[in-house]
């Protein structure tokens, strides 16, 4: 279940000494073809990493045959010296793949402001293009961490053809995208419109859907590479379906493994009269530090719930609104429900329902709670 189970495609994950634990930190994937038709899309932060600049000129042509990523360094905010290692890495990867530097998307993740070891950089890409295999998707998947605590895979198979993809990300989780770097793999027949729509399909409702601590990154990247080998042409819908069941799947594993959390939590919002209005109540919800440090205390405080709708631009009447926590419904038409004592948070899954009972519209946003852990890793992570 990785990002070589399907055809045309190899990985190599290596270590070339840019992190400072010594665990690997540089991957490489490469599609053979026969297609290289890709679909991309990045971070909407105005301060973005080398590679992103980079990587969005790549996609222009809406292909690519390899992807390189490293861990260790975001290379961002590094200057002329920053973008030309960007620049010389593609190059690297091309020279060693016999293609051109603009069929190479650039990947790096880590801590934002440090120059890359260029030397080590270069070298651990040489040694992915030596390492390269069919069987190299998990070693690539573990050279992509940083503080995740594990590897993130998903696989999906349809009539013949299936999709692949690997993640990282564990903080800094936030829409439009999260802190994240996933590459998806396919080897059905797929033309250049459809993989770009269906991937903007898949990530709406998936990665933007996920909002773990309300803070952007400025090197997310989630690139859709194509091969074409198993000949198979599927139907867009059922594409976009398989594609979808993936993504979210990585973005489970992402919810899963952020930082420091204890409850993963699902906001819904239905009855909204807008898919806008519920995505915008559902972000406000899981950007309160007050609800979800509520969540970390297994305190079902639905007073911090209606506060942070309050805030929001969305259709509804305040007195006519309904919370549920984990099946409790413990507000009801803005006044106290059910009893509160009724709500179990002891579990890590939590669910929230809010009713605006303003339309038939509804969406739904993942997040975590916030605990002493968060705090601790954060406000250390530099040093």
């Amino acid at each position: 279940m990785t990002i070589t189970s399907p055809q045309g495609f190899r990985a190599a994950g290596v270590t070339a000494g840019l992190k400072a634990s010594g665990k690997p930190d540089v991957a490489l994937v490469v599609n053979d073809g026969p297609s290289d038709v890709a679909a991309a899309v990045f971070t909407t932060n105005r301060c973005k990493a080398n590679p992103v600049l980079w990587s969005e000129q790549v996609m222009q042509g809406n292909k690519a045959k390899a992807v390189v990523l490293n861990s260790g360094g975001a290379n961002c905010y590094t200057g002329p010296e920053g973008f030309q290692n960007t620049h010389a890495s593609a190059e690297l990867v091309a020279d060693k793949l016999g293609i051109g530097a603009i069929d190479v998307v650039v990947c790096s993740t880590g801590l934002i402001g440090e120059q890359l070891q260029a030397d080590k950089l270069m070298a651990g890409i040489t040694d992915a293009a030596a390492g390269l295999s069919t069987a190299g998707g998990p070693a690539a998947a573990e050279a992509i961490m940083t503080t995740d605590t594990r590897s993130k895979e998903a696989l999906r198979e349809g009539g013949g053809w299936s999709i692949g993809g690997m993640a990282k990300g564990a903080g800094m989780l936030a829409p439009a995208l999260a802190t994240m770097l996933v590459v998806v793999t396919t080897d059905a027949q797929v033309d250049a419109d459809t993989a770009d729509r269906a991937l903007r399909a898949a990530t709406r409702v998936t990665f933007d859907r996920l909002d773990s601590d309300g803070c952007m990154s400025t090197n997310d990247t989630v690139l859709l590479m194509c091969s074409g080998a198993s000949g198979v042409t599927p139907d867009e819908a059922e594409f976009t379906a398989r594609l979808t069941e993936l993504c979210h799947d990585l973005a489970q594993q992402l919810l899963g493994d952020a930082e420091g959390a204890d409850h993963d939590i699902a906001i819904e919002v239905v009855n909204a009269a807008t898919e806008d209005d519920a995505v915008e109540v559902g972000r406000a919800i899981a950007r309160s530090n007050l609800f979800k440090t509520a969540v970390f205390g297994k305190d079902p405080n639905w007073g911090r719930i209606l506060a942070s709708v309050g805030t929001t631009n969305a259709a509804f009447e305040p007195g006519a609104l309904d919370v549920a926590f984990n099946g409790v419904w413990i507000c009801k038409d803005g006044q106290p429900g059910e009893p509160r004592d009724k709500v179990d948070l002891t579990e890590r899954a939590v669910s929230v329902i809010v009713d605006l009972k303003a339309g038939e519209e509804k969406a739904t946003i993942w997040t975590n709670d916030l605990t002493h852990a968060y705090v601790h890793e954060n406000s250390a992570y530099s040093t």
